[in-house]
C-alpha cells in the first residue's frame, strides 16, 4: 500500500518545481522531502526523480503516478465531508483567501455570521491577489477564494475548480471632491475627457502585470492619450488617500469607495464597465458543510454591500 502523504509530496513536487519550493509549501525541511520520495522510489521500485543540474525532475511514470493523485484526494475530501456533517453540526477548518477590498468589506459580516450560526467552525483568512489565490486553491492550500476579473480579462480557469458570482462592482473614476479644470468644474459627462486633456493631477495605478493597471491603462490609451502615472501601488487604501488628499485622480471599483463618498466624488464611466467579485472551490468540496457556510455567509455580505455600493 502506497503512503498517501509521499504521494502528495510527488504531487507538490509536480505543481512547485523544486523540493525547496514544496518544503515551504509543506512545512518541511527539504531533506525530509528528499527522503520521503526516495523512500517512495522504494516503495514503487521505480525511478521516479532524475537530477538535472542541481535541481530534480520528474520522470514519467512520476508524472503517471500524480495524475491518479488527485481523484484519490478528492474522494478524501469528500469522505471527510461527510464525517464531518454526520452529526448536525458545522465545524473544522476552512482556509479562505481574498484580495484586498474584498478582505476589507465582505469578510468582517461574514465573519459576525459565522460566528453566530457555526462557532465550532475556524475561519483562517489570507490576503491574495485572485490568480495565484485560484492557483492556490487548486493545489489544496486553500478551500475558498474570493476572485475578480476585469472586462476583457477572464481569471484563470482551474481544472476542479467552480466559480459561482458574489456581486458586480462598477468601476469608476475618482477624484478629490473639490477638482476644478482651468478654474472651473469638470463637464457633465466629460469629465474624463477632460482630466486626459488638461491633466490637473497624475493617476494612481496598480502595479504593472495585474488585470485592474491594464484594463485602467486601455481605457486610458483608447480614448487617445497616456496617463501620467506618478504613483504605484497594489494598495487599494492608498489610492483612495491620495485621490481625497487632492494628490491624484483613479479609476477604482466602487467596493473600494463605498465608505468614502463624502470625501471624494465618485464618476461613472460610459458604458458602465463592471468587474465581476466571484469565489471558487473545488468541485469536490461542494457537500462539505463547512465550505458550504462559508460561501453562504459571502454571499449574505455580498448582498447587503452590492446595495451599499448601489447607493
Amino acid at each position: 500500500m502506497l503512503e498517501i502523504r509521499r504521494l502528495v509530496l510527488l504531487r507538490e513536487l509536480s505543481i512547485r518545481g523544486t523540493l525547496s519550493a514544496v518544503a515551504r509549501a509543506m512545512n518541511l525541511s527539504p531533506s525530509s522531502v528528499s527522503e520521503q520520495l526516495s523512500q517512495l522510489e522504494r516503495e514503487t521500485r521505480t525511478q521516479l526523480l532524475r537530477r538535472v543540474g542541481r535541481n530534480v525532475q520528474l520522470t514519467e511514470t512520476a508524472l503517471a503516478l500524480v495524475g491518479r493523485v488527485e481523484p484519490i484526494l478528492d474522494a478524501l475530501e469528500q469522505a471527510e465531508a461527510a464525517l464531518t456533517s454526520a452529526d448536525g453540526a458545522i465545524s473544522g477548518r476552512v482556509r479562505l483567501a481574498a484580495f484586498q477590498s474584498a478582505a476589507l468589506t465582505l469578510i468582517p459580516p461574514a465573519l459576525t455570521r459565522l460566528r453566530e450560526h457555526h462557532p465550532g467552525l475556524r475561519l483562517e483568512v489570507v490576503q491574495y491577489e485572485p490568480e495565484q489565490a485560484l492557483h492556490e486553491a487548486w493545489a489544496r492550500d486553500f478551500d475558498v477564494v474570493v476572485a475578480e476579473q476585469y472586462p476583457g480579462h477572464s481569471a484563470p480557469h482551474w481544472p476542479g475548480l467552480d466559480r459561482r458570482q458574489l456581486l458586480r462592482d462598477e468601476l469608476q473614476l475618482a477624484v478629490p471632491a473639490d477638482l476644478t479644470v482651468d478654474g472651473g468644474p469638470l463637464p457633465p459627462g466629460g469629465e474624463l475627457a477632460a482630466l486626459l486633456r488638461h491633466r490637473p493631477l497624475p493617476w494612481v495605478m496598480e502595479p504593472h502585470g495585474t488585470a485592474t493597471r491594464h484594463w485602467a491603462e486601455q481605457l486610458i490609451r483608447s480614448a487617445g492619450h497616456e496617463p501620467d502615472v506618478r504613483f504605484v501601488s497594489a494598495d487599494l487604501q492608498s489610492h483612495v488617500r491620495l485621490v481625497e488628499s487632492g494628490n491624484a485622480v483613479a479609476l477604482l471599483p466602487g467596493l473600494t469607495l463605498v465608505d468614502h463618498a463624502a470625501r471624494l466624488r465618485r464618476i461613472p464611466l460610459a458604458g458602465r464597465p463592471l468587474r465581476t467579485v466571484f469565489t471558487s472551490i473545488r468541485s469536490s468540496s461542494a457537500r462539505s458543510p463547512a465550505v458550504v457556510a462559508v460561501r453562504d455567509a459571502l454571499e449574505a455580505a455580498a448582498g447587503r454591500v452590492d446595495m451599499e455600493t448601489d447607493a
